[in-house]
């Protein structure tokens, strides 16, 4: 089965179509790197994905359902660039508050251990607000993962993240691509991309360019896609 199927999809600013009859399909269990230029349109198509924002014509299917249904959001979990955490609240009382809003019977526990497994624990009370901005995003990581999402949706996750962060969010990813959860990965850290990639779609100017499995010439080097593509 398909974790995530997109069809024909469309999206229209005004006149301006800054997504243009984008469809692929993502096996269950695997990675895949959306790749793209600035304003190439993937933050848009992960807009649509996470059932935040409506295709102009088209459809997309997450896990055989809708992703604008509460079923299927709450079995995907989302990482933007406004990262949703709340400011004045501390850093277990978002988590839990979210772990709540999931469902979960233990979140306040739930939520104790993402803040010790992203590094957080020693700050754990402290508002949001205070928090630097990679602070932030690590919280943004925890509360992605918080429950157990079958599908996760990322753009830009290792922005403001440090080199030790930044394993730890790989090590994360590779632990939920083993246990057959499905990935999207929208990143300019081509390198860090790929590794973790089983498949690839490069989007340009709102198309897409290419879409199929991550090939060795992509591994050796990072920029053969774009230079293939014409985005070189």
């Amino acid at each position: 089965m398909n974790a995530l199927e997109a069809t024909g999809v469309w999206k229209f600013y005004g006149d301006f179509p800054a997504l243009r009859e984008v469809s692929f399909q993502a096996p269950a269990g695997g990675c895949l790197a959306l790749l793209g230029r600035n304003g190439a349109g993937k933050t848009t198509l992960l807009r649509i994905l996470a059932g935040l924002s409506r295709a102009g014509r088209g459809q997309v299917r997450i896990l055989g359902g809708d992703p604008r249904e509460r079923e299927t959001r709450a079995r995907v979990g989302v990482l933007g660039h406004g990262i949703s955490l709340y400011d004045e609240l501390s850093a277990l009382e978002n988590l839990t508050l979210f772990g709540r809003l999931y469902g979960l019977a233990e979140a306040r526990e739930r939520a104790l251990e993402w803040l010790e497994r992203t590094g957080l624990e020693r700050v754990r009370d402290a508002r949001v607000r205070e928090f630097s901005r990679g602070m932030r995003q690590r919280l943004g990581v925890a509360r992605v993962f918080l429950h157990e999402p079958a599908v996760l949706l990322l753009d830009e996750p290792f922005t403001s993240l440090d080199d030790r962060a930044s394993a730890l969010l790989q090590e994360l990813l590779r632990a939920a691509i083993r246990a057959g959860r499905t990935v999207v990965l929208s990143t300019h850290q081509l390198r860090e991309a790929l590794q973790l990639a089983t498949q690839v779609a490069l989007l340009v100017r709102g198309r897409l360019a290419y879409t199929g499995e991550r090939s060795a010439e992509m591994l050796e080097d990072p920029g053969w896609l774009y230079r293939q593509y014409g985005e070189g």
